[in-house]
């Protein structure tokens, strides 16, 4: 058997979280956790991994925003059997209010489909970035964590949101090409566009001891090369009920919530919330979404460099 340790927190003890969120959010201002996910290259599984722990932050009381930066096939209203109504850019160019591109494909989860305004966010006029900031202005129910599924279809390789985001997890499979195409990015993100911390989170491995020896090459290799600060996010066990369930739209913390990869995706997303907190979250989504304009507007550094 594979030797993930079992995390706290499920069965009784999931309703005993359910119940101190919940109080937890009476009596504490809320605040705004933003969260990427990043990978090297596609087929990881970084988009079902999103999904899922969207699904477990919010039956923690959390309201989770996913920004969803994917097209065609990939995209996130594809895992939820969702065909979304927009995109992000309409909301910007006033075709569509931003309430109107959302989507709710779970209780206490909502998408925001961004592929195509996430290529040009760089390029958004004045007109656009205030629109932008009203349609956030206006949304009607509050966001407690925003999880970024990023796309590598940028002219810099990473996501502007990733940029200006609190946290940026790079997602790696066990596969050599995988890792190797993961350090590629960090190294080309930290020394051309000076994000310098990354986690790393092993997907589909064998067991947590690999996910483990997966995290601490990559430490190694960056550690000795200057390029950036790792730190271990976790690992995720190879399931096949994941895909399965993924081509019946069901996220596998919900259709079943003991398996090995729903425990390991339910204690990522509670250690999550745990994460030392940006200055931006004290100053919630629309502080937040200020940041990320002013910062994808910035003079960028040379990627190539890189």
């Amino acid at each position: 058997m594979p030797d993930f340790p079992p995390p706290s927190g499920a069965g009784v003890a999931d309703f005993c979280v359910d119940q101190a969120a919940g109080l937890r959010r009476l009596f504490t201002q809320r605040q705004l956790r933003v969260v990427t996910f990043a990978s090297g290259a596609s087929g990881v599984g970084k988009t079902t991994l999103v999904a899922n722990v969207a699904v477990a932050l919010a039956r923690q009381g959390e309201e989770v925003l996913i920004v969803d930066e994917n097209s065609g096939a990939r995209h996130m209203g594809s895992f939820f059997g969702v065909q979304p109504a927009g995109d992000l850019l309409q909301a910007v160019n006033r075709q569509l209010t931003l309430e109107d591109v959302l989507f709710s494909p779970a209780p206490g989860v909502r998408v925001l489909p961004a592929g195509r305004a996430a290529r040009q966010l760089t390029r958004l006029s004045p007109a656009q970035q205030q629109a932008m900031l009203e349609g956030v202005n206006a949304l009607a129910e509050p966001i407690d964590v925003i999880l970024v599924d990023s796309s590598p279809d940028h002219a810099h390789g990473f996501s502007p949101w990733g940029l200006a985001a609190g946290e940026a997890v790079m997602v790696v499979s066990g596969s050599g090409a995988s890792i190797t195409d993961a350090y590629a990015l960090i190294k080309k993100v930290s020394l051309a566009l000076h994000r310098r911390h990354f986690r790393i989170l092993a997907n589909r491995v064998k067991s947590a001891r690999d996910g483990q020896i997966i995290f601490n090459n990559l430490k190694k290799v960056a550690g000795e090369r200057g390029v950036a600060c790792l730190d271990y996010g976790g690992a995720i066990p190879a399931d096949a009920s994941l895909k399965q369930l993924g081509q019946l739209c069901q996220p596998i913390v919900e259709a079943l919530p003991e398996s090995p990869s729903a425990l390991a995706l339910k204690a990522f997303a509670t250690h999550m919330l745990a994460w030392p907190e940006a200055e931006y979250e004290h100053g919630g989504v629309e502080h937040f979404v200020e940041r990320l304009l002013h910062s994808s507007h910035a003079p960028a550094s040379n990627a190539l460099a890189a």
